[in-house]
């Protein structure tokens, strides 16, 4: 969910393994931010890292394997969502963590997300990080249930999440648009009015709907 710059890797049991690790995904990190995929090779990592290639080559095997452990390390870090006493303001703080990571130049989570079309593993990777990110995140939907903010059930977390991010990736991503600093807090608050109405509450069957006969008679 958020710039996926850290070293996780540094965190980990010490030795020689860790540290080549660290060496080299902090190496692949900086050249996918400078020059993009095309210009992510495992030599040019090697020499970044100051590690013997034949390492990076029998460790990591390509371009595609570098890929995925940075994303894997990426959710590895130690990261919380926000918790700032309310659902607005727990949304915008973090539109305002996505927002950073997208217009700091350079921006090694563009990169990183344009490069991961190029493999299907790292594709593979790139997705099951937003989806942790995401369940991750429901902590911020259940809090506000709890304080009376939205309704008590059937409240998609998810799509409340999606939907007060997807402003910023949209702006900044698609359409590359300048950084509107107000954008944050106006998506976070758009979807909370909208969650607050229901349009992330599941629909409840009525007696007489279809579907809710049906289940009467199978009964």
């Amino acid at each position: 969910m958020t710039d996926p710059r850290g070293t996780p890797a540094d965190r980990r049991p010490g030795g020689r393994t860790a540290r080549t690790r660290a060496k080299v995904l902090g190496a692949v990190r900086a050249q996918l931010a400078e020059s993009g995929h095309d210009g992510l090779t495992m030599e040019g990592v090697a020499t970044r890292a100051g590690v013997h290639r034949a390492t990076v080559y029998r460790r990591w095997r390509d371009v595609g394997g570098l890929l995925v452990d940075v994303i894997n390390a990426a959710g590895e870090i130690d990261w919380q969502p926000p918790d700032t006493g309310s659902l607005c303001g727990d949304l915008t703080a973090l539109n305002q963590e996505i927002q950073q990571s997208l217009v700091v130049q350079p921006s090694f989570a563009l990169a990183l997300m344009a490069a991961s079309f190029h493999s299907e593993q790292a594709a593979h990777a790139q997705t099951q990080l937003w989806t942790d990110r995401y369940a991750q995140c429901e902590i911020l939907v259940e809090r506000a249930i709890e304080r009376g903010e939205l309704p008590e059930e059937d409240t998609d977390a998810t799509g409340l999440l999606i939907a007060a991010t997807a402003p910023l990736y949209h702006q900044l991503v698609l359409l590359r648009a300048h950084p509107d600093p107000q954008l944050p807090q106006r998506a976070a608050r758009a979807a909370v009015l909208a969650a607050a109405a229901g349009a992330f509450c599941a629909p409840r069957e009525r007696v007489g709907e279809p579907g809710a006969g049906e289940r009467t008679q199978e009964q």
